[in-house]
């Protein structure tokens, strides 16, 4: 039986053509290739029509989007394969007009190579810079933001990580239309966006947490040398605290933008009141992610939608804790009945926002560094 396909000898890879072979072998660098009788898969969904060319490929697609059909079509598209290397562009057309210089072939403009424009506005949404966006999708094959993202976390110490990629004119293909996303798509990468965002303002935080921290033992450390009447420490080695302006809090506080941002305010204004009581904060905070997750798992029940602002388990745990009702509110509470009870009625329980509240209760427990600063 004549090859269908050239098989990578590093890795395995089924590729459907010498072309392929060639673009596989500049990003990986694998240089050992067999013809093969194995036909490169040919996967496509049933709902949305997307061609997948491995099993794997297929379940990231079935995790991403929920499609579960696929029609098997590798038979169709199979066909034998040619091992006769292409020529380039250039060279034919050299050839046919009769112009025996071939010099100035050689000599190629380098150009930035062409990226998934939907993909690298979603990489520069994230925060990662043109070059890195550009670079991850160009040599992760623009198959999908994991694959860029990926891509960037295991090269991010390669000394030209933030330098544009070059290629030449001939070796630049126009980019294959992406089909539309279905709306299914678009929530998963949002809440993909969405978790992508808190989990760089967790490190953020903590990393401020971790300076403040530094200072504070250094400020000790000085002091007790002036108490014990040392010589303070060459300046030169310890660095000064940071200006007073930014530690400082203004009278009129800036209102957190987002929903999220006010909810973490309510959460680090309830630590820092109570502080020294450990054990308090975390039942208030472990409290609060019962109330919010019963809410978004179960919204048809009511009575996981109303709670009596009296009882008194509710105020000794949350209810007489600054910052408690109020992040309650946020997530769509209600207070009724003359004040008696909070209630968050059906048509206004919003699920991603109960998300949100349980991821950011979520951090608050487990963050160590949470409302240090």
């Amino acid at each position: 039986m004549a090859g269908v396909s050239l098989k990578c000898g590093d890795c395995e890879t089924l590729l459907k053509s010498v072309e392929e072979a060639q673009e596989h072998a500049e990003l990986t660098k694998h240089t050992n290739f067999v013809e093969s009788t194995e036909a490169v898969l040919n996967l496509v969904c049933s709902t949305c029509g997307k061609p997948c060319r491995s099993k794997t490929e297929s379940e990231l697609h079935t995790k991403r989007t929920g499609h579960t059909e696929f029609v098997d079509k590798t038979s169709e598209a199979a066909k034998p394969i040619s091992l006769e290397a292409p020529k380039p562009k250039d060279d034919v057309e050299m050839q046919e007009a009769g112009d025996g210089s071939g010099s100035s072939s050689q000599q190629e403009e380098m150009v930035v190579p062409e990226v998934n424009q939907q993909l690298f506005a979603e990489l520069e949404e994230m925060g990662f810079s043109k070059e890195r966006a550009i670079r991850a999708l160009h040599f992760s094959g623009n198959v999908s933001l994991e694959a860029a993202a990926n891509w960037i976390v295991e090269h991010e110490n390669d000394p030209d990580i933030d330098q544009l990629p070059l290629v030449t004119i001939s070796s630049k293909k126009p980019e294959a239309p992406k089909p539309s996303l279905t709306p299914e798509e678009i929530k998963l990468k949002q809440q993909e966006l969405s978790l992508l965002a808190l989990r760089k303002a967790e490190k953020e935080e903590e990393q401020r947490a971790r300076e403040k921290i530094r200072q504070k033992l250094e400020e000790d450390k000085a002091e007790r040398r002036r108490k014990l009447g040392l010589p303070q420490e060459d300046p030169a080695a310890v660095k000064p605290s940071p200006p007073p302006v930014e530690e400082k809090k203004s009278f009129l506080p800036i209102r957190p933008a987002t929903k999220a941002e006010q909810m973490r305010e309510c959460l680090r204004t309830l630590k820092q009141n109570h502080k020294e009581d450990d054990a308090k904060v975390k039942t208030a905070f472990n409290t609060l992610l019962t109330f919010a997750k019963n809410a978004a798992t179960n919204p048809n029940e009511e009575k996981f939608r109303k709670i009596r602002l009296t009882n008194a388990n509710f105020q000794d745990r949350v209810g007489k804790l600054k910052g408690g009702i109020e992040f309650l509110e946020l997530c769509g509470f209600e207070k009724v009945e003359g004040g008696e009870f909070l209630y968050l009625p059906r048509e206004k329980v919003d699920i991603p926002v109960l998300h949100s509240a349980g991821s950011e209760l979520n951090s608050a427990i487990n963050n160590p560094f949470f409302g240090v600063l």
